[in-house]
């Protein structure tokens, strides 16, 4: 089917840039990146990733790390996992 249809959206300047260069890092068009969305949300019959409202424990934890509190620094992926015990 031929390409009829236009899309309209108003959106941050900032997001748009950051968006597009990550776009063709990717080797996609702006097209081709909502084309690539539309057809995932229509394959998934809803949108292709969760949308959640953030839990108390969770917004504290953006809180604590926004302020520098409670982070454990890793050196590397088997410090990482050393700390973690895995």
């Amino acid at each position: 089917m031929g390409k009829t249809s236009t899309i309209r959206a108003r959106i941050e300047p900032d997001l748009k840039d950051k968006a597009e260069h990550i776009f063709q890092q990717l080797g996609l068009t702006t097209t081709q990146a909502i084309t690539l969305f539309y057809k995932q949300v229509e394959l998934k019959k809803g949108l292709p990733f969760d949308i959640a409202i953030p839990n108390k424990t969770t917004l504290k934890t953006f809180s604590d790390t926004d302020a520098g509190r409670d982070l454990i620094i890793c050196k590397d992926a088997d410090d990482m996992f050393k700390k973690l015990e895995i």
